[in-house]
């Protein structure tokens, strides 16, 4: 379980408090209006952040004075983390080793990443020759090498076309969520979560509400998010 545990998060005059616990093997979205702090969580969460009090564990594990890299946890925002300089194959790459100095059997792991995720033969390829939606895959490829058990996912699909969008989900539903990864996703999107969301939960007014089943939670708003989703 991912819990965080009284945590307070300050951004300049910014204050978000999330005392909730994520449950393993499951997807979770987080939901509410531009600012409230969803970003900002996962920065904390992954490593980025440092919280003026209170702490983040997984599995009974204090992460909360860790560095990103020793955390158990990938992520994936908007820019989908490439480095332009390196090939896809190279960032790809980053996932095993961040040296890059790849074994033949992490070249052919890295290999078959790229073509789990449809990318097979455009490993050589700088991130500025592929598409969005192809850089995105690429992203996908690379925390499917780093194998860990947590992925926080801060919109990554949000400038993709809704079909390509829901390509997107279900290849992370199928390579990820389905293979019993623990993720939060933040999304603006109610039909992002219903897609492929376990649960869900509301972030406003400087707090995090505790994960509510997604059927329910938008069968039975409550009366603020009600009057954010309109």
């Amino acid at each position: 379980m991912l819990i965080c545990d009284n945590l307070v998060l300050r951004q300049d005059d910014f204050t978000l408090s999330a005392d909730v616990a994520f449950a393993s093997g499951k997807v979770t979205a987080l939901i509410g209006p531009s600012g409230a702090g969803k970003s900002t969580l996962l920065s904390a969460l992954a490593g980025f952040l440092t919280p003026v009090a209170g702490r983040v564990l997984w599995q009974g594990e204090d992460l909360t004075g860790l560095a990103p890299g020793a955390r158990p946890i990938s992520a994936i925002f908007q820019d989908n983390n490439l480095f332009p300089h390196l090939t896809i194959s190279q960032n790809v790459g980053l996932g095993l080793r961040p040296a890059l100095r790849l074994s033949q059997s992490e070249v052919a792991a890295v290999d078959q990443a790229l073509a789990s995720v449809g990318l097979a033969g455009l490993g050589n390829r700088k991130p500025g020759a592929l598409s969005g939606g192809q850089q995105s895959r690429a992203a996908l490829a690379r925390v499917l090498l780093a194998q860990r058990p947590i992925l926080v996912l801060d919109e990554p699909f949000a400038a993709l076309g809704p079909g390509l969008k829901d390509d997107m989900l279900d290849l992370v539903r199928a390579t990820l969520a389905d293979a019993g990864r623990t993720l939060l996703m933040v999304t603006h999107d109610p039909a992002d979560a219903k897609r492929i969301a376990d649960q869900a939960v509301f972030v406003a007014d400087g707090t995090v509400s505790s994960p509510v089943a997604t059927a329910a939670f938008f069968d039975d708003p409550s009366p603020a998010l009600a009057a954010y989703l309109g």
